[in-house]
C-alpha cells in the first residue's frame, strides 16, 4: 500500500502499516484522512495469507480511526473471479469480520450513478475520489465501511 502518513515519533512521512523508515518507530502513524485504499493482492499471497493480512489490517485501521476502505483484492484471470476475491466475499457474507466491518459493497455493484454508488457517497462523501475511477464498477475491489467498535469490543471515541 502506498498510503503516506506521518510518523508520531519523528514527523516524517511513512506508509500506514510498516515501521518508519527514518527512525524505526513501530507506533501507528498519524493520519489526515479516514478513508484509505488497501491492496490485499499485492505480493501474490495465498488465500489464507490474504485473509490473515486483512484481519490484521482491519484491526490496525480501527485503531487509527479509519472509517472506509477500498479493498483491492483483484478479480483473477479465470474470468469468474479469483480465489482471494471469492474468499473475501464469503468471509464478509458469513460475518467473519462483523465485529469490524459494519457494511460492505462489492465493486461490481457500485458503478457510477448506481443506487449503491449514491448510497455510499451519502454516507461517506470521501469515497467519491476513489469510486469515480470505476465508471462501470470494478469486480476486483470491495468497499468496506468500518464499525465503531474495535476488536476488543470497546467503543472507539
Amino acid at each position: 500500500m502506498s498510503f503516506a502518513a506521518e510518523c508520531p515519533d519523528c514527523g516524517n512521512a511513512r506508509t500506514l502499516f510498516d515501521q518508519c523508515p527514518h527512525c524505526g518507530s513501530e507506533q501507528l502513524p498519524t493520519l489526515n484522512t479516514d478513508t484509505i485504499e488497501i491492496n490485499i493482492k499485492q505480493g501474490g499471497p495465498y488465500v489464507e495469507e490474504a485473509l490473515d493480512q486483512l484481519t490484521e489490517q482491519l484491526r490496525k485501521c480501527l485503531e487509527l480511526g479509519i472509517k472506509a476502505i477500498i479493498l483491492i483484492h483483484g478479480y483473477g484471470s479465470s474470468g469468474e473471479g479469483g480465489r482471494i476475491k471469492w474468499a473475501i466475499h464469503d468471509a464478509l457474507e458469513n460475518n467473519r469480520y462483523s465485529d469490524r466491518v459494519e457494511e460492505y459493497f462489492f465493486g461490481e455493484n457500485v458503478a457510477y450513478g448506481s443506487e449503491s454508488y449514491h448510497a455510499l457517497l451519502k454516507r461517506r462523501p470521501g469515497l467519491k475520489r476513489y469510486l469515480k475511477r470505476f465508471k462501470e464498477g470494478n469486480a476486483g475491489m470491495t468497499v468496506l465501511l468500518l464499525g465503531t467498535h474495535n476488536t476488543r469490543g470497546f467503543v472507539i471515541s
